[in-house]
């Protein structure tokens, strides 16, 4: 059984995003694709850090159990808003936060907009984030356009059969990385 993590990204009050990571956690769980936990950064209220997590002179006991839990998991997707083309500063900052424990790491990316074009920009900068300190980030994305109209607040999606058959695509590639990923490591 793999270990999942998914960062809820948004930390604003109002956010929409949160809705998708706790649909992907649900729908990973009632498929059994693995055990699966939300790392919601609106609850870490993490704050801005001047420096990598290894230099920290006073590391807080959230930051060392954030860490822990991205060294851990065989997978971590990141839900994410689109701000003005860009993601959210919190999540820069926790990806940022750490280094080695991205090393190899298979990423998975959802983007969120209330727009229609579901966060398009924003996967391209947060890839190259994540490939330039050393992530392995499933090439599928996905996206979703008028979030507010696609969730409910408790992540049931509103066209639950189109929904599940767009995240299944997105799922089954970044679940073929995390187990390319564990057949390498075993080798």
């Amino acid at each position: 059984m793999y270990n999942i993590v998914i960062i809820s990204g948004s930390v604003r009050t109002g956010r929409k995003s949160h809705r998708v990571a706790l649909y992907l956690k649900k729908y990973i769980a009632d498929n059994k694709l693995g055990n699966v936990e939300i790392l919601d950064l609106y609850e870490y209220q993490f704050p801005l850090f001047s420096e990598r997590l290894q230099y920290l002179q006073n590391q807080p006991d959230n930051v060392l159990q954030f860490a822990e839990k991205i060294k851990e998991a065989d997978g971590v997707i990141v839900v994410t808003p689109e701000y003005n083309g860009g993601y959210p500063a919190a999540v820069k900052n926790a990806v940022d936060l750490l280094y080695a424990e991205w090393k190899r790491k298979p990423v998975g990316i959802s983007t969120v907009s209330a727009g229609s074009f579901g966060g398009s920009q924003v996967g391209t900068s947060l890839s190259f984030t994540f490939l330039k300190i050393g992530a392995w980030v499933a090439p599928a994305v996905y996206r979703v356009p008028t979030v507010q109209n696609a969730y409910d607040e408790n992540g049931v999606p509103a066209e639950k059969e189109i929904t599940d058959k767009r995240v299944k695509t997105f799922l089954d590639e970044f679940f073929w990385c995390v187990e390319a990923r564990r057949r390498m490591e075993t080798n």
